[in-house]
């Protein structure tokens, strides 16, 4: 056994606070964007920081649709966690779950059995799928958090179009090729406008015996508008650039139902070969966890309530970030999106600094720099806020969301990819990442092919 591996687990067995060198013991949970921040921001501390996420790599969620829909890789918007801080000589990464916390004795329980001990608790896991009561929605529809969610949204996607080929040679018809997006935010927006562009562009010359670009692509909210946190005008802007890429846009259409293969909304059933769900999200269950004894305020999705410490009430070494964390400032909930949780990060290690130097906490304050979305090829939508104030939208609005999201992605590695990536596909109408694993099934596509055909069901392509 390494002397390193030694210290470790003599530290984890002490029960003490501190690390067995006398130096504070910064646990930190979750990989995203808050927590790699704030591992980041420590890396000058006399601290030890222990990182534990239950995979081993860390995804840049806002291009996962990207790999849904067959532009990008998993390997272009992910990077190991234990590469990302190789060089941190403070840091630790464990690949393991946390299934308890005990804020009293000051240490957390993980799923392999171990148990940590902290000084200063970092609770960073993000935020998952939430089907409103109707968790038997899920495998029928897949939500997009994770790379596996990806990989499964574009099984589906790709599928569909391989069944119906098949079918149609076979039987002479297949079930209309409609694909429902349930939720019209961000995710939904650009799951939708990402598939009309693979069927409309990418695909139409693919097949023999299916046309793709005679599919359907429908996205059902139940609010007034899409896109409903950006300003009015802009969310005009994004649901007219879905229309001309012959998406169906159905606002007020709160959906009821879901099964193998339909939806229903407003009373009416709408067939779909593929269903994906961008509805709603809520807090990982771990915020329900913390504080045993006593338990810490949460809101109806499970986040826990911070104060402007992004602290928990009574909880000073707990810090709670990102999409984890209810933080209000001016009234308003600071959204669960990507900017707010890289600042709550880094403004975690300054907190933690100003302990170490015997200085007060500054307080937290969101810097909003504005909010993009991308809208299928080459087109999107921008509420800029800084450096400059503007709404945008189109070409513009897309070079600045490329930019904004390169500069962003960990390593030069996947910029470079990225970028080799989209020039390719953009240039050349093609989509390299196009492949289908697992089994070749779609939920409800048997009982479909066993009705007969169906009304409206496509022809073959001329």
């Amino acid at each position: 056994m390494s002397e390193g591996t030694q210290e470790s687990e003599d530290r984890n067995k002490t029960g003490e606070g501190k690390s067995a060198a006398g130096r504070p013991r910064v646990l930190i949970v979750g990989a995203g964007f808050a927590g790699l921040r704030a591992a980041k921001g420590l890396a000058e501390l006399p601290v030890d920081v222990t990182v534990v996420d239950r995979s081993n790599h860390h995804t840049f969620q806002p291009l996962l649709y990207q790999v849904a829909l067959a532009a990008l890789t998993g390997a272009d918007i992910a990077q190991p966690i234990r590469t990302i801080l190789r060089r941190q000589r403070n840091a630790e990464v464990l690949m393991d779950e946390v299934v308890a916390i005990d804020t009293a004795a000051h240490n957390v329980s993980l799923k392999s059995g171990a148990r940590l001990e902290y000084d200063y608790l970092v609770l960073a896991t993000g935020a998952t799928h939430s089907y409103f009561g109707h968790d038997q929605w899920e495998p029928l529809a897949p939500g997009l958090k994770t790379l596996e969610d990806a990989v499964e949204i574009r099984r589906r996607v790709l599928l569909a179009f391989e069944l119906a080929e098949r079918q149609m040679l076979e039987k002479g018809w297949h079930p209309p090729l409609n694909f429902v997006v349930i939720g019209a935010g961000p995710t939904g927006v650009e799951l939708a406008g990402a598939i009309s562009d693979i069927t409309q562009l990418y695909m139409r010359h693919d097949f023999r015996h299916i046309d793709p670009t005679k599919s359907r692509v429908l996205l059902l909210d139940g609010g007034k508008r899409v896109l409903a946190t950006y300003p009015e005008d802009l969310s005009a802007k994004a649901e007219a650039t879905l229309r001309r890429l012959d998406v169906e846009v159905h606002t007020k259409t709160p959906v009821t139902g879901v099964g193998p293969g339909w939806v229903e909304a407003n009373g009416e059933r709408i067939e779909a070969v593929v269903t994906l769900w961008a509805a709603g999200v809520q807090a990982s269950p771990l915020g329900k966890m913390l504080g045993t004894p006593p338990k810490v305020n949460v809101d109806h999705r499970g986040c826990v309530i911070v104060d402007d410490r992004l602290n928990p009430a009574s909880l000073p070494e707990v810090f709670v970030l990102g999409d984890l964390a209810h933080f209000e400032q001016d009234g308003r909930q600071v959204p669960g999106v990507a900017q707010p949780a890289i600042q709550m990060g880094k403004h975690a290690a300054k907190m933690i600094a100003a302990d170490l130097d015997g200085k007060p906490r500054p307080a937290f304050r969101y810097f909003d720099k504005g909010d993009m979305a991308t809208i299928g090829r080459m087109a999107a939508i921008g509420d800029v806020k800084w450096p400059f104030k503007a709404h945008l939208s189109g070409f513009p609005a897309w070079f600045i969301w490329v930019t904004v999201h390169i500069s962003f992605l960990v390593g030069f590695r996947s910029r470079l990819s990225v970028l080799a990536n989209w020039a390719w596909m953009y240039f050349t109408f093609s989509r390299g990442a196009r492949l289908i694993t697992g089994d070749q099934t779609l939920p409800g596509w048997n009982e479909q092919t066993r009705a007969g055909p169906t009304p409206g069901a496509s022809k073959a392509a001329d």
